[in-house]
């Protein structure tokens, strides 16, 4: 889930008291500007980006159109998504793999940046279009680094080259690549020496790689959390090399939405791509109208049904489907494997983060959401036997006092599973009748399924 909650709550803020305004005037649009010049500096945008970006939003807005506009705030709210679309790089710039096979990929960053499991994330992503990948590291300087790649390469199914101990980082990377010629592999991808720091030895070692090697993107990882300090450092970067793109990691964490604000307009290089976790699957294409409208609390349906038809496992799905339509009974098992689906999605959280309005709910309808309770109600589901998952209302006090132990939960925990349970069930049968899901929605009155739990 990105995380760009500090701006878009200082943004909602300013747009909810802009929306109740009657007409717009000079005087109001400078203070909602200046308001939202303000939500932009504590995001850690930089403050040229800062400047640029009321600037434009301010010309437009006192620009006929809007003044004279029927619904004048709506106007200027559409002003602030389009320049935030703008400043991020108007739409989503794919990889550049138009070459002779092999196509080679360098990837640049300093240490702790994620890089190299970056370089796996974005093998696995390759895959998944039906290229075939080669990973090498020329980090001579830590071998557990080679060793983490070529783990993660193992896990991700792709080929690795592992060049010999000694050898000069230029000479592993021709080798690399003569390697996967032989191999008729299609895409290379070199993760290069990460450093502390900024310093004179990594970037003319990098420099050497990126002339000896050409590639066709080279590709810059940069840590999200850094705020500002990561586009500083990614023009470092592009200052040196011919970078092509860049990946911005860690944005699922504690993240203002500085840097993704900002990378674009100080190196002129597009964001290709965003970590969204620590997961191997979890990287995706960077599409700024996507984000702007994820800050502005518009939701973000079109990745919502893109997660929906790359995570869901169509054949579960249906063989649920006419398990309920056939009036069968929906048992734990079920439950478990629809919390599977929706972990595979990015957790409850990372589902709602995509909906429109969900940063206007209550905090307490928050923290009902939260995705640990997902991983209690599994662990105490992973300690029933098979029969029990089958058939709960065999469960006693006895079996609850094992499944406790087993799952390290209390025994009302466990009740509290089995009561929610029992409500999912009825819902179900509801379903399976005609016109079920109709009356379903209408008895639940915006109800949310997970509300009852209260596991820590």
């Amino acid at each position: 889930m990105l995380n760009f909650s500090h701006l878009s709550g200082r943004l909602r803020d300013v747009i909810k008291n802009l929306s109740g305004r009657g007409r717009l005037t000079e005087a109001n649009i400078e203070e909602t500007l200046r308001e939202i010049r303000i939500a932009l500096l504590e995001a850690d945008v930089a403050l040229p980006v800062a400047k640029e970006f009321i600037d434009r939003v301010k010309e437009k807005a006192l620009g006929k159109e809007v003044m004279e506009s029927l619904q004048p705030g709506q106007v200027l709210i559409k002003l602030v998504h389009d320049e935030l679309v703008h400043v991020m790089g108007d739409y989503n710039e794919v990889l550049d793999l138009k070459a002779q096979p092999p196509a080679i990929i360098l990837m640049a960053g300093l240490q702790g940046s994620g890089k190299t499991t970056t370089t796996a994330k974005l093998a696995r992503l390759l895959k998944t279009q039906n290229k075939s990948v080669l990973l090498a590291s020329v980090d001579i300087y830590r071998p557990a680094a080679i060793d983490q790649l070529q783990t993660l390469a193992t896990q991700v199914g792709t080929e690795f080259y592992r060049g010999a101990q000694g050898a000069d980082p230029v000479s592993i990377a021709r080798e690399a690549i003569h390697a996967a010629k032989n191999k008729v592999v299609d895409i290379v991808i070199i993760d290069t020496a990460g450093r502390l720091h900024i310093d004179e030895t990594m970037m003319d070692e990098i420099k050497r790689l990126h002339a000896a090697i050409q590639p066709v993107e080279t590709l810059f990882v940069v840590d999200s959390m850094t705020g500002q300090d990561a586009a500083n450092t990614a023009k470092a970067f592009n200052d040196a090399l011919p970078l092509t793109g860049v990946i911005l990691t860690k944005t699922d964490g504690d993240a203002r939405g500085g840097a993704a604000l900002s990378i674009r307009h100080i190196t002129g290089k597009p964001i290709k791509f965003i970590g969204v976790g620590e997961k191997i699957d979890a990287l995706e294409p960077f599409y700024p109208d996507r984000i702007a409208s994820r800050i502005l609390d518009m939701g973000d349906i079109v990745s919502l049904v893109e997660d929906v038809e790359r995570n869901i496992d169509r054949d579960k799905a249906e063989k649920l489907a006419n398990k309920i339509r056939k009036g069968k009974s929906f048992d734990l098992e079920d439950f478990l494997m629809q919390l599977e689906q929706i972990r595979n999605m990015g957790g409850i959280m990372g589902i709602m983060s995509k909906l429109p309005g969900v940063g206007q709910l209550p905090q307490g309808v928050k923290d009902q959401l939260n995705d640990k309770k997902l991983v209690v109600i599994k662990s105490i589901i992973n300690s029933m036997t098979r029969k029990e998952r089958r058939f709960p209302d065999l469960i006693r006090n006895s079996q609850k006092q094992r499944i406790a132990r087993g799952c390290g939960r209390t025994i009302q925990e466990i009740n509290q599973l089995l009561k929610q349970y029992a409500l999912m069930q009825k819902m179900m049968k509801k379903m399976s009748k005609k016109g079920g899901i109709t009356k379903l929605m209408r008895g639940m009155q915006g109800k949310l399924p997970f509300g009852g739990f209260n596991m820590r």
